[in-house]
Parts: C-alpha cells; sequence; structure tokens
C-alpha cells in the first residue's frame, strides 16, 4: 500500500463519512452558553459567535446551547446587547442544528419565581425568536415550578427536556435524601409530565464515575425518553464520569469546543470523538472539521477574553467543590464580594458555614438561584453575626425561600431559622404549601403600565418585567435616550495587541522617553514610592510631583467629627503634621483652598452628612440600589426597611437605625453603591 493511500484512509476515517455507529453517541455543544458563562463570567459577544456558528452547524451536534442562564441578564446588563436579537441573529447562522436553552422553571432566566403570564408570554416568545429545545430546571427539584412552563412549550411543538438537580449529602450517592430511588422516582415524575428527554444536571461535578454508571443504568430501566448527562469539569472528574455513562447507555451527553473546555466549565469534546472512533457509540464528528472551530476560537476570539480568565490558580481543577459542593461560578462570585468588602480573610470561615446554611435551608442543591441564596446568606452570617445571634441580615431571598416562593425543600428547613426570616415577613408569617406561583399576582399589565412605551414589543415588555432595574436603563441606552457608556462597547483583536505592547514596553521601560543620567531632575524630599504590578511582573517606581512641592489636600487618618468641623471651617494651606503618605498631592500651582476639599472616594456621589447630623444608613456591602422604601421627609421607625439593596443578585433589605424623620436619601435605583456609602440618613 502506498503511503499516499495511506494518507487517503486515515483522512476518511478521521472525517465525516465513516460508517453510521449501532449506537452513535448523540452531543449538545455548550460552548456558546455554559462554556463561556463557566470561564468568563457569561461576557461572550454575538458577534464573537457568529465566526464559528456556520462551521459548527456542519458538525452534527445534536443541538447547540445559545441562550439561557445567565447569558439574558448579563447581555443586557454588561454588554449592551438584546437578548432577543442574539436568537434571531444566530438563527441565521445555524440552518440544521436546533437551539437549546437553560430554562429556570417558573424562575424563567431571572433569581425569583415570576407570575404565571410572564411565564407563560416568555415561553411563546423564545419559540418565536427560534427556541427548539428547553432544558427546564428547577432548583429545589420541585416540579410545580413546572406546571405553567411545560403545556406552553408543548403547545408551541417545541422539546421538553426535564431535568434533575443532582446533589448529594453524603461522599457518594445513597444517604437518606439524594439516593437512587429519589432519582427514579423525580425521573418518573417528568416523565409523567410528557419530557421528551431527562438530563441529570451536575452542576458543581459531584457525579463520581461509577455513580454515574449505577444511575444511568437504573434510569434507562425504569423510563422511555432519552438520558442525557450534563457535568462540570470543577472537580476533574468529569471525563471519566461521561465515559462511565457512555458504557452505561447514555444517549447524549453536553461537552465544550477545547478552547472553551475543562476548569469549572465541561469536558471537551475531541477526546471523546477520537476515543470512539470507530466503535458502537462513534459520534461520525470530523475532527479535522472541529480542530478547524478551534483554530479561529484560540486565536480570534479568546484573546479578547484573556482579561477575564482566571490565570491566578495553576491546577485545572478544585477538588475542594466536593466538600462544600458550591458550583465553581458561585465559589468565584464569593471570592469576589469578599474581596470587595475587604474581608477575603473571612474564606475559610464561608466555607466552614456554608454546609451549616444549606442544611439549615433545607439540603437545597446548589445551582442558580440556590446557591447565590445560600452563598450570600452564609457571607452575611459570617460578617454580620455575633455570638448572641445568628442570622443577623437575612436576605429578601432566604425570607421568600422560608416562606415557599421557592418550592418545596428536599427536607424541611430549620424551623428556628425559619421563624426568624418570616418575623414580620411582608406575605405573613405562615409559610404556604401550594405551588408558589399560585399566591403571585399578575405582573404583565403593571409592567406595561410602568415602562409605557418605551418597550415597543412583547420582548422588550419581558426584559422588562424580568429586571426592572437594569431592563430599564438597558431600554433607554437600546432607543438612544441614553449613552451607551464605554464599559459596555466589545474591544478588537487590534486593542488586544496594543495593550499587548503596552506591557511590553512597561517590561522594558519604554513607556517614556529615556533621559540621559546627568539630565535626571533632583529627587525632592517629596518622592513618594509605589508598587506597580503588570500581569506576573513587579516594580518599584519612585513618584515625585513636577513643579515643587505638592499640597496636601487632606489626610485619612481624620476622625469623622474632624471631617465634619472640617467641612464648614476654612482649611489650612497644609498639613505638616499629617504623614506624607496618608496625603494626596495637587499640583504646586493651584492656589491654597479656602475649603476642605472632597476626598478622592466621594467622586461618584458625595456622600450624607458625618454621622453627627444624623443617624446613617450605610450599605454593608458594594452592590447596586434596587429601591428605596421611604422618602426624604418620611416618618420611620428603629428597624423599618429603607432601602433595598442587590449584592450578587440578592437584595438586602437595611433598615432604620433610629427612629426619626428621613432628611436625605443620597442615591436613586440604578446606582451602583460602595461598602460603607451613606444612602440615607435619619434625624
Amino acid at each position: 500500500m502506498s503511503e499516499h493511500t495511506q494518507v487517503e484512509m486515515t483522512e476518511m476515517n478521521y472525517g465525516k463519512d465513516r460508517p453510521e455507529a449501532e449506537h452513535r453517541l448523540m452531543i449538545e455543544d455548550l460552548s456558546l452558553r455554559d462554556g463561556h458563562q463557566s470561564l468568563f463570567a457569561t461576557r461572550g459577544r454575538t458577534e464573537d459567535m457568529t465566526p464559528v456558528a456556520e462551521r459548527m452547524d456542519e458538525i452534527g451536534f445534536w443541538a447547540v446551547e445559545v441562550w439561557g442562564g445567565a447569558t439574558f441578564d448579563t447581555m443586557h446588563r454588561f454588554l449592551g446587547e438584546d437578548p432577543w436579537q442574539r436568537l434571531r441573529t444566530l438563527k441565521k447562522y445555524f440552518k440544521k442544528t436546533p437551539f437549546s436553552m437553560l430554562l429556570r422553571g417558573q424562575n424563567l432566566v431571572g433569581y425569583r419565581n415570576y407570575a404565571d403570564d410572564v411565564a407563560e408570554l416568555f415561553v411563546k416568545k423564545t419559540v418565536d425568536n427560534g427556541m427548539d429545545i428547553f432544558r427546564t430546571f428547577d432548583a429545589l427539584n420541585d416540579y410545580r415550578n413546572f406546571e405553567t412552563v411545560v403545556p406552553v412549550i408543548k403547545e408551541c411543538g417545541a422539546h421538553f427536556q426535564g431535568c434533575i438537580c443532582y446533589s448529594l449529602t453524603e461522599p457518594r450517592i445513597g444517604g437518606d435524601v439524594y439516593n437512587l430511588e429519589y432519582y427514579i422516582k423525580k425521573a418518573k415524575a417528568l416523565e409523567d409530565m410528557g419530557a421528551d428527554s431527562i438530563c441529570i444536571k451536575d452542576m458543581a461535578g459531584l457525579l463520581a464515575p461509577y455513580d454515574a454508571y449505577k444511575l444511568i443504568k437504573a434510569l434507562k430501566e425504569n423510563v422511555k425518553p432519552l438520558i442525557h448527562l450534563h457535568s462540570h469539569c470543577t472537580s476533574g472528574m468529569s471525563p471519566m464520569t461521561h465515559f462511565k455513562a457512555i458504557e452505561a447507555g447514555v444517549d447524549i451527553i453536553d461537552t465544550c469546543m477545547t478552547p472553551y473546555a475543562y476548569r469549572t466549565s465541561h469536558a471537551a469534546l475531541e477526546p471523546f470523538v477520537m476515543s470512539l472512533l470507530g466503535t458502537n457509540r462513534d459520534t461520525g464528528f470530523d475532527i479535522n472539521a472541529l480542530a478547524r472551530i478551534n483554530d479561529i476560537l484560540e486565536k480570534e476570539i479568546l484573546p479578547k477574553y484573556k482579561h477575564l480568565l482566571d490565570d491566578t490558580k495553576v491546577s485545572i481543577i478544585d477538588i475542594n467543590v466536593l466538600l462544600h459542593q458550591t458550583p465553581g461560578g458561585m465559589l468565584s462570585n464569593l471570592v469576589n464580594q469578599l474581596r470587595e468588602m475587604d474581608a477575603l480573610d473571612k474564606m475559610d470561615e464561608v466555607l466552614k458555614e456554608l454546609p451549616r446554611v444549606r442544611k439549615e435551608l433545607g439540603q437545597i442543591p446548589l445551582v442558580t438561584p440556590t446557591s447565590q441564596i445560600v452563598g450570600i446568606q452564609t457571607v452575611n452570617n459570617v460578617l454580620f453575626d455575633t455570638p448572641k445571634e445568628r442570622y443577623k441580615m437575612v436576605t429578601a431571598q432566604v425570607k421568600d425561600l422560608c416562606y415557599g416562593l421557592y418550592g418545596k425543600t428536599s427536607v424541611p428547613i430549620d424551623p428556628e431559622v425559619q421563624k426568624k426570616a418570616l418575623k414580620g415577613y411582608d406575605r405573613g408569617e405562615e409559610p404556604i404549601t401550594c405551588r408558589p406561583a399560585q399566591v403571585l399576582e399578575p405582573e404583565l399589565e403593571k409592567a406595561r403600565k410602568e415602562i409605557g412605551n418605551l418597550a415597543v414589543d412583547d420582548e422588550d415588555l419581558i426584559l422588562y418585567a424580568l429586571f426592572p432595574v437594569t431592563g430599564k436603563k438597558f431600554l433607554m441606552q437600546k432607543y438612544g435616550k441614553e449613552k451607551v457608556p464605554e464599559s459596555l462597547k466589545p474591544i478588537t483583536l487590534e486593542d488586544v495587541a496594543n495593550q499587548n505592547k503596552m506591557i511590553e514596553k512597561a517590561r522594558k521601560g519604554e513607556l517614556v522617553e529615556k533621559v540621559k543620567p546627568e539630565d535626571f531632575p533632583e529627587k525632592s524630599e517629596y518622592a513618594r514610592t509605589f508598587n506597580v504590578f503588570i500581569e506576573g511582573d513587579y516594580f518599584e517606581v519612585g513618584v515625585d510631583e513636577v513643579g515643587g512641592a505638592p499640597v496636601i489636600t487632606y489626610a485619612t487618618a481624620a476622625t469623622a467629627a474632624t471631617a465634619a468641623t472640617a467641612a464648614t471651617s476654612p482649611a489650612p494651606a497644609a498639613a505638616p503634621e499629617a504623614p506624607l503618605a496618608q496625603a494626596l498631592p495637587v499640583k504646586a500651582s493651584a492656589p491654597a483652598p479656602t475649603s476642605a476639599p472632597k476626598p478622592a472616594s466621594a467622586a461618584k456621589k458625595e456622600p450624607a452628612p458625618a454621622a453627627s447630623s444624623g443617624a446613617p444608613v450605610k450599605a454593608p456591602m458594594p452592590g447596586m440600589v434596587i429601591k428605596y422604601e421611604k422618602n426624604a421627609g418620611d416618618l420611620v421607625n428603629e428597624g423599618e426597611t429603607v432601602v433595598v439593596i442587590e449584592a450578587m443578585k440578592m437584595e438586602n433589605a437595611l433598615p432604620s437605625p433610629a427612629s426619626g424623620v428621613i432628611k436625605s436619601v443620597n442615591y436613586k435605583s440604578g446606582d451602583s453603591v460602595a461598602k460603607g456609602d451613606v444612602l440615607a440618613v435619619i434625624e
């Protein structure tokens, strides 16, 4: 046989023209949704999906996941993109491959249960815009939260995939909660609801290989719909788990293209294609075509998102997830939240407290939104609880959970925690036992009146109904009533190249024109030293004021009382007694101020008067103002809610520290606030 013939045979065997496998493994690709959601915070833009869309359409995927999950929220909030337009755009490129989305049951694509009228219209418009498969899950595996959306999915002729959120209370499958009988019972319930396929949704990568074999075998023996496995790679078990599931007869698995795979994402597709080549589970995929797609993603797309990737860890797996069971995305959010609160040293305490909070809240699976509910409440407990009082700051979502607005938990909620959470709860202090949405009033007409002509179609109306604060802001930008911030605009490969050039110049010391040693200026007594970190490099830089000695504008060591006095008194031209390292300079040519200037930290919003002129309501954490329950001039009693802020998509109601009158309200809905910002003042 000639060398030429051997090459031809190799290409044929590796291509898509090989014989059809007896029991071909079907693949759903998650790169365009869960892949970038897991690796770079759902920041993937539509313009970075279209270059590979047509090529992906030729591969032969069972489906491609392109929507749902966090994409709807992130697109309008952080990317300035219309989520509905992404569906319409990608549908022009994918002519053959069905679209799949992640639907959070009655939560839709948000973080609470929405009214039935919103849920019904959402599903209808999603199908109208091109959706084919609805991967539908409920964080509590309470399928009463499917009763509104499933009939609409079926009526629209779409595919209903019912999910079982995988969770554990033991190191391996078993115990008295999440055992084999639990999962079989849930699968049969989904089959009875008319599920076209059933998905095991292992969001934290907890499913061990031999447990997967046992579980898939049992499901195949007990129910008829297709069985689909979704398992994140966080713990490192995912590729092995998938392989044992394949041996057990799983019909469909989820993977990502290699550049979007591993870490907290999913197993890579290409190793499965090669491992199953020529077997009775052969995917039939063309590895050469996959390699060309990977090349585009690696060279033309991912460089734009490098700054969002976590490159601080050497290991690509996190085996600690087997201990705390927190999905990777939620864990990174907790780290960021603690960092912003100057409490990163509390991370170990948070991870220790998390299993306790989860147990007290009914051993709920940790998946959006319950992972956020448990995670943020855990942070609140660690930071704000005292030895005499736990659950001192309870989020609105924990109150809703304890009331039953999310559904029925796997085991009962701790009665003491439930009682504390529901004390003074606006819906009542007795939990409900009915389907959660039964107690929700219709929302669409109210939303229609509030948003008015700004919503030009049903898609705009739904966006506002789901996300009233950020949705309205997006619609203002979409229709030219507000300017789109530069931070929402995309970057190009040219921008990336320029940034890399700047970094390289900094490393070589070429950012400024070189000066001969004999022309160096004399170092003054006011010179200050700074540490500068650029990627992995560190520089110590001396900074001296050009033109003479600086004028000290303020000292951070000043007390609140001193600051209040300074605000109404003339200030000296300088403060020689203040440590120089604590002072910010201004140009020497500037005249001395006649009154104390504003601190740099107040640039975005002048804080309310100091505590001496009233009782301040301060932000205990960074977040976004959702709404004020009280306005300036209103009477308020101590403990009454003044303002609600959102942190990590969970709401915290901030009480008045004293009885009195609201003297000032310092922010508005949609404003971002830092920890310690004064949101209102009570007199």
